[in-house]
């Protein structure tokens, strides 16, 4: 499968008299987008003229980080550049996010950077914070003796984040349960300098390997995961 990747950035889009810059957009192919936004603007202002569902108001109220609901209002701007509204939007009993068009569609946010990507296939995307707090937690999802060659923790944390972010983007893609990101999520090895690999998960007699992209930007990283 070949994939053209056109990316754009720094666009503009003007709502509510107020200019909003758009991250970045990256064309996959003709199938395929992913959008990414740098929220800057406060709650109010991305609540302004977005209707919700009463499903989703429901989720945003209950929300007490205003970082989190940000980046919940900041997705539904992105869903409004692809031709989408909140009201397009369900999910279903395992969280995992659908368009009632058929259009599959992966959701991410992480502080002050926020995501999305659609497609005629399944899709998995995550983005990430690269923090030292995941030494804390990488134990559960990958071996730390992997990475004692790397040149230096800064460099451990960084490849470590970019597993998190495949193993992330491949568990939305599979969407079943009972995954296990250390026992049943394997991702092939790669170099920092690397802008992708592979990765497949295999659970209960079934597997399915993913092409797995990947970029940093501003101390975050980002990965999407696409069906071969």
């Amino acid at each position: 499968m070949v994939f053209i990747l056109k990316i754009s950035t720094a666009k503009i889009h003007k709502t509510n008299q107020r200019l909003m810059p758009l991250y970045k957009t990256i064309t996959i192919n003709s199938n395929t987008k992913l959008l990414i936004w740098n929220i800057e603007e406060s709650f109010d202002v991305l609540s302004k003229n977005i209707p919700l569902t009463e499903h989703c108001q429901a989720r945003v109220d209950r929300m007490k980080s205003d970082l989190h609901r940000r980046g919940f209002m900041s997705v539904r701007h992105l869903l409004s550049f692809v031709g989408y509204t909140d009201f397009d939007l369900r999910y279903d009993q395992n969280g995992k996010p659908h368009l009632t068009d058929g259009t599959y569609i992966s959701i991410s946010h992480s502080y002050t950077f926020s995501a999305i990507i659609i497609s005629d296939y399944p899709v998995g995307i995550d983005i990430e914070k690269q923090r030292p707090k995941i030494f804390n937690i990488a134990h559960k999802f990958t071996t730390l003796q992997e990475y004692s060659t790397l040149a230096n923790r800064d460099a451990i944390m960084r490849k470590l984040t970019i597993i998190w972010g495949a193993k992330e983007a491949v568990y939305k893609c599979f969407a079943r349960p009972g995954i296990s990101f250390l026992e049943h999520i394997f991702v092939e090895d790669f170099r920092l300098n690397d802008t992708q690999t592979s990765a497949t998960v295999g659970i209960a007699a079934t597997s399915e390997t993913y092409d797995i992209y990947f970029q940093e930007f501003q101390g975050f990283t980002l990965v999407y995961a696409i069906t071969l």
